[in-house]
């Protein structure tokens, strides 16, 4: 399917690696501009160049998506350089479990926080876009309870996220600017979550997987499908919904 998305100007947060990175290339892939970032310089870079070597226009630098000033200031410099922003996917996440009170202040500084930030800096920029939508990365988390991941502030924290994703929605609409959510569910990334439970806590995974009814995690293509599109014209009628990419691991009957 073609996206149509040639030449629109999209922005992603946490895209060097795993589900950002995969968002960016499939975005990139269906012909649109880019503008990255992470808070590792090196991995920016990294991805820039590769992205460059593809023929993909792309400018990256390294933010911390919890300090709001630089990332507001970034977003404003990266919209320059692109002419514009018709696509923003708030993707950064701490990633924080709840074992202390700064894995929730991480939580709700880069989770919450830079997801408002990111959507409050780009307004400005998707006001003048005739295509603007946003995408937010939340979770299978957000709606059934893992706690035996130990992920109590990340589940709460990007449930909030889908409170906030509904009601940017009703609010942007009037303005011809769509907001949408995705759910991933498990999605293996070697060096992420996931890898890192295969490796430390091998009958954990493979319990997991037994509880997949596909028989397998996700991968992250699958996700950065979904967000494409959502963020598409093939999606124009599309506002103020969750979708979860999950496998079919949630038992949960949506409304």
């Amino acid at each position: 399917m073609d996206f149509e998305l040639a030449g629109k100007r999209a922005l992603i947060t946490g895209a060097t690696r795993g589900i950002g990175r995969a968002i960016a290339e499939q975005l990139g892939d269906e012909g649109a501009h880019l503008a990255i970032c992470a808070r590792d310089a090196n991995q920016v870079a990294e991805a820039v160049a590769v992205f460059e070597r593809r023929g993909v226009p792309v400018t990256g630098a390294a933010v911390n998506i919890a300090d709001g000033t630089a990332l507001k200031a970034w977003i404003a410099a990266a919209a320059e350089v692109l002419g514009g922003l018709d696509i923003v996917v708030p993707n950064a996440s701490a990633m924080a479990p709840a074992d202390s009170e700064d894995d929730w202040r991480q939580s709700f500084d880069v989770d919450i926080m830079g997801t408002v930030n990111t959507v409050e800096g780009a307004l400005p920029f998707l006001e003048r876009s005739a295509a603007a939508s946003v995408v937010i990365i939340a979770t299978v988390s957000a709606v059934e309870t893992s706690s035996e991941f130990g992920v109590e502030a990340y589940g709460s924290l990007k449930a909030a996220l889908l409170h906030y994703s509904k009601s940017l929605a009703n609010m942007l609409a009037p303005k011809g600017i769509r907001v949408n959510a995705v759910s991933p569910g498990s999605i293996y990334v070697k060096d992420g979550f996931w890898g890192r439970i295969e490796r430390e806590q091998p009958d954990m995974f493979a319990g997991v997987l037994k509880a997949n009814p596909l028989g397998r995690m996700g991968r992250p293509d699958e996700i950065a499908a979904a967000v494409a599109f959502l963020a598409s014209g093939k999606a124009s009628f599309i506002t103020g919904t969750n979708l979860t990419v999950d496998g079919g691991i949630t038992v949960r009957v949506q409304y």
